[in-house]
């Protein structure tokens, strides 16, 4: 009997073993776990989508130049750009070799020599570039900052040379085991010869001697909060507190860490101040920790590309300009908007600001604009009070907000100026008209437009720009007037 009572009572004991083994094994719930505060906080979902690298280093435009002091310039994510930069991201590039950018005349190839030129603005380190082309050199080459890549034929049709151009201005490499042909370069200027023909002012400058196709956008957008930004940016929102200045912006800080919410909840300024050991600091390391930061931190609102700014002030201080079509984003003043700036040393994020609205993908009305160029766009540059330090023209987009969450995005002639910074030199010609080889902004007289020269009128309404300079739109034809 008493056998029998211990085997029933070892049975039981073993039951609930079992029991108990199993419930801890697969978790389930109601076992004694207790959630602090903290452990109940649950990060906001991303609503921008992360980003590579690679898809943010790419030329800022792409001057094809066809000989007989003809060129065209083409804009990212038009169809050419993208057909010819996928084509030279396929090729290998090896075999540099240095030499002095003076002992040639690069004017005479320009207006000489069909070829293309990729343009990269203030320029991007070689590490980097490394990482969307195929390029094997040296430690000088690959440790260099180049603004310009230079594929040309000679005289003679069939060599084919191709430069990397140093941000110094002073260096040139050349890869002499380049595998391109001279059917890869006829194939490029190939795309340019239906396109707007552009005309060479000084060393840099391309001016088109016709109209150029551009929209204005009418653009829905979504918002982060400050509560999700907190989520993203502070490792427990919890402790953190509010700070209103007499601005009306909002200071959240946990004692160490600031952000401040500004422009009524558009713009964030985010502070960490970091200790660093002085041990050098890496600018392709510090791109590769900052569109990373960005994945974690909000994430990416459309197409962005990398802006080299190099050493200012301690530590390396880095731009994203934002993208709408092929078009880069610029913001009406005061309004904020258009790019992301973020301050690292030795890959640690210090500042990082960025605007809190992420624009939808198809715009709620878009209309056909033109942006004049010829005469007109040429007498807006000679007017402009600042000619001598404009070094980039090209299309952008000046955005600014209405009152029903939606932004405007009006197409303009931008200029970039030494220091960095962006301006409207002129607004595109109003109501959607396309003025006729000859009138104000047109094409010269008798030359046949780029794309059939037909006038068009916009029928959803002209939007208006907003932008500060119209100087040259007083010789404007009585047709062009009605329009506006």
């Amino acid at each position: 009997m008493i056998d029998r009572a211990k085997t029933a009572i070892l049975t039981v004991l073993v039951v609930v073993s079992l029991i108990q083994s199993y419930l801890l094994a697969y978790s389930m719930p109601g076992l004694g776990v207790t959630a602090s505060p903290q452990q109940g906080y649950v990060p906001a979902e991303a609503m921008g989508k992360e980003e590579q690298v690679e898809n943010v280093i790419f030329p800022e435009d792409m001057v094809l130049h066809l000989g007989k002091a003809k060129h065209t310039v083409l804009y990212p994510a038009s169809n050419f750009y993208n057909l010819i930069f996928e084509k030279i991201k396929s090729r290998e590039f090896k075999g540099f070799q240095r030499a002095a950018v003076s002992a040639v005349d690069w004017n005479e190839i320009r207006d000489g020599d069909q070829g293309i030129e990729l343009r990269f603005g203030r320029g991007v380190p070689m590490e980097l570039l490394s990482k969307v082309l195929k390029l094997e050199g040296d430690a000088p080459f690959m440790n260099d900052v180049v603004d310009r890549i230079w594929i040309y034929a000679g005289s003679d049709g069939e060599e084919v040379r191709t430069y990397f151009f140093s941000a110094d201005n002073m260096t040139v490499y050349e890869s002499v085991k380049a595998d391109l042909t001279a059917q890869d370069v006829q194939m490029y200027v190939g795309y340019g010869e239906y396109q707007v023909n552009y005309k060479r002012i000084g060393q840099d400058l391309y001016l088109p001697e016709g109209p150029v196709e551009a929209s204005v956008s009418v653009v829905g957008y979504d918002s982060y909060t400050p509560e999700q930004m907190q989520s993203y940016l502070f490792i427990d929102p919890g402790v953190t507190r509010t700070i209103s200045d007499r601005n009306g912006s909002q200071i959240y800080t946990d004692g160490k860490r600031g952000l401040q919410i500004e422009q009524n909840g558009r713009w964030l300024s985010y502070t960490d101040p970091v200790a660093v050991q002085g041990q050098g600091d890496n600018e392709s390391q510090n791109v590769y920790s900052a569109v990373q930061f960005v994945n974690q931190h909000g994430g990416w609102d459309g197409m962005h590309r990398f802006v080299h700014a190099g050493d200012l002030g301690g530590g390396h201080v880095l731009r994203f300009q934002q993208y709408y079509g092929s078009f880069p984003v610029i913001p009406m003043e005061p309004f904020l908007f258009g790019s992301m700036k973020l301050r690292l040393q030795e890959g640690v994020v210090s500042e990082y600001e960025r605007s809190m609205l992420t624009l939808k993908k198809k715009p709620d009305k878009r209309s056909v604009r033109w942006l004049p160029g010829g005469d007109m766009l040429a007498s807006a540059l000679t007017g402009y009070a600042r000619k001598a330090d404009v070094v980039a023209l090209y299309p952008a987009l000046l955005a600014h907000p209405t009152d029903d969450r939606t932004l405007t995005l009006d197409p303009v002639w931008a200029v970039r100026l030494g220091d960095d910074t962006q301006e409207v030199l002129l607004e595109a010609i109003p109501g959607g008209y396309k003025p006729l080889p000859g009138e104000p902004g047109g094409a010269p007289p008798g030359q046949q437009d780029a794309g059939g020269g037909t006038n068009t009128s916009s029928s959803s309404g002209d939007s208006g720009v907003h932008g500060s300079v119209g100087m040259a739109m007083g010789g404007l034809p009585q047709s062009l007037t009605a329009a506006r």
